[in-house]
């Protein structure tokens, strides 16, 4: 596959034309990594009913699993998009894999010597991995064709992500969820050491294949002069700004959902159903997550990103309304279908707010990813909420979240007249 030639590598402008088959060959090779880090990060929700049940540990001390792993989104994405945009996205993703392999190697000493803390610190490197990834892919994806097309690519390739999502949770039961109540001691090695000791030979492997891939360079946008855009921070821009606010409050709304499902079915009011059997119904939560996106990337090929973004947030706004002020199975399936109004808002905020930046793409790419920090945050407030006000009533957070998203979605998102 012949290489197309650039300026930089590392400017998220526009691909040169005249190789689509390559174009084609890139996007399902990024695809992949799509899936993997959607598989990495939902396998954390199993991870933390074993550690709980080996370290004999309270829900808090459990819960420093997610914010090792969001942490990392936190301090690593913006060093991240300073890597990136000095190496190149292909040489940050073969980057991003390798300081992966090396957090899932890590889980073996944790394991043998049963420290909690070697694991969090496993996890912290696995999240920084992932987090460069983040940083190095969505853009390259963004870049990859049609401007007007980005929102499409990045949500067809989301979908892989939360098809990742769908089939970790089942890995992880397999392997990992049986020995979650056994005590301390008394659970062989391999049960860690195996399934890390999986991800960690599948992400070598990755890292292989991109280091001798061919990939398509992105070239700059040589419309804009560098006074406009290539010394430009990405900071200056507004749409930028706006949509790290709007990927905040989305990680968020939908971390915290997906955290408060199994209380809120289990309630004697919504469906009094045992846990067993809620987490069914949570992955129809994730499973509509996933239907979205595939669909989204056909219909934002023929209606604007940012009107497809109003609406979902808006039906998102609607179904909570309903989740709070009904009872029984009409509010169970009401926030049930929030995964489905959440398909297309991550990778479509992400695009819109990478548009024209030019040579700052990869600053805000960083950006982007820091403000999924959203994910450990928005989750504890709904915590104090719920102990206040009762779980229920507590599902009025997100909805300000994703009212913010509709302001995002109809006008937030445009850039200003020097973009």
């Amino acid at each position: 596959m012949a290489i197309l030639q650039s300026n930089t590598a590392t400017d998220a402008g526009q691909l040169q034309a005249g190789d689509h088959a390559g174009q084609k060959f890139a996007l399902v090779a990024l695809t992949s990594l799509f899936f993997m880090w959607g598989f990495i990060t939902c396998l954390n929700d199993i991870l933390i009913p074993y550690l709980k049940g080996i370290f004999e540990l309270n829900y808090a001390q459990a819960m420093l699993v997610q914010f090792c792993f969001f942490g990392a989104y936190f301090l690593v994405s913006l060093p991240a998009g300073s890597l990136v945009s000095k190496i190149g996205y292909q040489k940050g993703i073969v980057t991003g894999l390798t300081i992966a392999v090396l957090g899932c190697l890590l889980f073996i000493p944790a394991e043998r010597m049963e420290v909690y803390g070697l694991f969090l610190g496993a996890l912290f490197i696995l999240a920084s991995g992932i987090t460069i990834l983040q940083v190095s892919a969505n853009p390259y994806v963004a870049a990859l064709g049609d401007e007007r097309t980005a929102p499409s690519r990045l949500t067809l390739t989301q979908g892989f992500n939360a098809l990742g999502t769908t089939v970790a949770p089942q890995f992880g039961a397999l392997l990992i969820l049986p020995a979650a109540g056994v005590a301390a001691g008394a659970v062989s090695a391999s049960v860690i050491e195996v399934p890390y000791l999986i991800l960690a030979a599948t992400l070598a492997v990755l890292a292989l294949v991109f280091a001798f891939l061919n990939l398509p360079s992105i070239v700059s946008n040589t419309s804009q002069t560098s006074s406009q855009v290539g010394e430009a921070s990405a900071w200056s821009y507004r749409h930028l700004v706006l949509g790290a606010v709007a990927i905040f409050v989305y990680v968020g709304a939908e971390v915290s959902i997906g955290s408060f499902l199994v209380n809120f079915i289990a309630e004697d009011s919504i469906a009094g159903l045992e846990e067993s059997e809620a987490a069914f119904y949570i992955s129809l939560y994730w499973g509509g997550a996933m239907v979205g996106r595939f669909a989204g990337a056909l219909i934002m090929r023929f209606i604007s990103a940012g009107k497809v973004l109003a609406i979902c947030s808006l039906g998102s706004c609607l179904l909570l309304l309903i989740t709070v002020a009904a009872n029984g199975y009409l509010a169970m399936y009401a926030v049930l279908a929030v995964g489905l109004c959440n398909s297309i808002m991550f990778p479509t905020i992400f695009s819109l707010a990478l548009a024209r930046l030019g040579k700052a793409a990869s600053q805000g790419s960083g950006i982007l990813c820091l403000a999924i920090v959203g994910g450990a945050i928005v989750p504890l407030l709904q915590g104090l909420l719920a102990d206040q006000v009762g779980i229920q009533l507590a599902f009025v957070l997100p909805i300000f979240c994703y009212l913010y998203i509709l302001y995002y979605g109809a006008i937030g998102h445009r850039p200003d007249k020097r973009a």
